[in-house]
This record gives C-alpha cells, structure tokens and sequence, in this order.
C-alpha cells in the first residue's frame, strides 16, 4: 500500500515530477534550486519514492515549507511506473520530468512558460541539459550534453532527442490514467518514448533558454559500474523498440561525426582531452556490452521480456 503525504495549494501550470530510489541527498539539491523558482510560474513538486531503503528523510519533507511538495511512497516498481504514477498525482496542466540529480538554472520555468505560451501548437519539449564540469565525470557530461544537442537540433526548431533529465509535455496530449512512459521499460524509458513519438511523426520542441544542470554525484569507477548494470536493461528496452519497427538510433557515421566534433570542442573549451576519452570510453563499454548481450540471446541464454 503506497504511502502519502500531500501538501497542495491552486491547481498550478507546472507539475514537476521526480521519480527517485535512495537519491535524498542530490534530491535535496534539485529542491533547493527549486527554491529560486518560487517568484516564477505556479508549480508544484512530486517525488515517488521507488522503493527505497528508508522513507524521505525530514529535510526533504522540509521543502514542502518553500512550495507544494507532494511525495508518494511505493514499492520498488521501476522508474517508468514511478514517474506514471507521479503523472496520475499531478494537477499541472505541463508536466516537467526531472531527475533527482539535476538542478535548475535560474529563470528555467519562466523561459519554458514563455515558450509553451508562444507555440501552442507543440505538445513536447526538451529543456536545455548541461553538465556541471566539477571532475572529469562532470566535464564529460557537458561535452556529452553539448554534442547531443547540437547535433540532433533541426532546421525547424525540434530536436531528435528526449532525455527526461528535462523533459515537458502538456497535460492535454497525455492519457492520465495510463501513463506516459511504458511500464515495460526498466531503463531507456525516455528513448522508447521519443521512439513513439517518432513513430507517430513528432518530434520534442527545443527550449534552449530553460536549462538544467545535471550534476552526476559518482566518481568514474562508479558510473562505469552503474553503465554495465544498466546496459542491460536498456537493451531490453532497445528490443522493445526494434518490434515497433522505428529506427532511431544514430548511425556510425554520425557517431563518428559527434566523436570528432568532441574532440575539436574539448580543446578548444575549458572541458579538456580527458573529458573526451571519459566519453569515447563510455560510449565504447556500452557497444561491447550490448553486443555481449546480442551474443547470449542469439544463443538463448537470455530470454527475450514480455
């Protein structure tokens, strides 16, 4: 039986919702940045608690002093089912899905309000993501970050990515009951929805004056043990994906092309040559490991999730 606190004042334009699993202490970093927010568009807070070891701490509950906070306890479900049901507990008519450990810059929900009032006929938008450049782990998420979204910008002003580090919809094209991310999806929930999105020819709506800092918290070791844990359950959701018959994912020649573009960025910024191999290293782990995992369900010892 989930748990509840609910602390709600006028229904507000923005629902921000954030699903996390033990992360109290760089959640409480997205709160508080949360806290320069408060003179901007109406917006409230829910965190789903996934499953973790101990509930929300007090100082977390403490938030609920500087805005609405509303924080739901469930057992360990996987991320998809923890944002759905943040989805099913917001008032907001624009859902904004953050992660635990992201921050937002000053002015985010103002320039993000902006644009939904300016373009109502988008219905998706990827907020602007950076990284926070303290540790080679940092500066290679904002080299990562930098390429991703320039690369993948189009002409038109939409961008073929989704990363739920910061992403919006607006409540009217979401089915409240169901859900927005696929409950089959334990990791990578964010690419199988921008594989749906696609599907139906949609593409998410760049915002690039509302940014979020996500400020990765893990040492290098740690964020290559954490990518060969969740390498797997990505490419489960990357089958799930297969058999809807979209192909998303960036070709060779363009992954190439993003290598090189980081490499030229990185000596030419204060990021740094060590920030690039950090990535060319990352992206490299998850090709063997995902080709590992092709190998062992091609003879069947992994079996294909229902």
């Amino acid at each position: 039986m989930a748990e509840r606190e609910i602390i709600a004042t006028s229904p507000p334009l923005f629902s921000i919702i954030i699903a996390v699993c033990d992360d109290w202490a760089p959640l409480d970093q997205c709160l508080r940045s949360l806290e320069q927010e408060a003179n901007g568009p109406r917006f409230e807070v829910i965190v789903t608690d996934d499953g973790s070891s101990e509930a929300a701490p007090d100082f977390i509950h403490g938030w609920a002093k500087s805005y609405p906070l509303t924080i739901i306890r469930q057992d360990h479900s996987g991320i998809s089912i923890a944002r759905n049901r943040g989805v099913q507990e917001s008032k907001g008519s624009v859902l904004l899905f953050v992660d635990a450990d992201c921050r937002f810059q000053p002015g985010c929900l103002a320039s993000l309000a902006v644009t939904i009032r300016d373009f109502p006929q988008h219905y998706y938008f990827q907020l602007h993501l950076m990284g926070d450049c303290i540790g080679v782990v940092g500066r290679a998420e904002e080299l990562r970050l930098l390429m991703l979204q320039e690369h993948m910008l189009q002409p038109d002003g939409h961008i073929r990515y989704l990363n739920t580090a910061g992403f919006a919809v607006r409540r009217a094209a979401v089915d409240i009951e169901k859900g927005i991310f696929n409950p089959a999806a334990l990791r990578a929930e964010d690419t199988f929805l921008m594989a749906t999105l696609m599907q139906r020819g949609e593409l998410p709506f760049y915002v690039p004056n509302a940014t979020i800092q996500h400020a990765i918290h893990l040492s290098l070791t740690q964020s290559l043990r954490k990518d060969i844990r969740s390498i797997y359950l990505e490419a489960q959701t990357y089958d799930l994906i297969a058999a809807k018959g979209v192909k998303f994912r960036v070709s060779h020649r363009e992954r190439l092309a993003m290598l090189w573009a980081m490499w030229k960025t990185s000596g030419r910024r204060s990021i740094g040559r060590r920030a690039w191999f950090v990535v060319a290293g990352r992206q490299g782990l998850r090709l063997v490991v995902s080709y590992a995992y092709r190998c062992l369900r091609g003879v069947h010892l992994i079996p294909a999730k229902q």
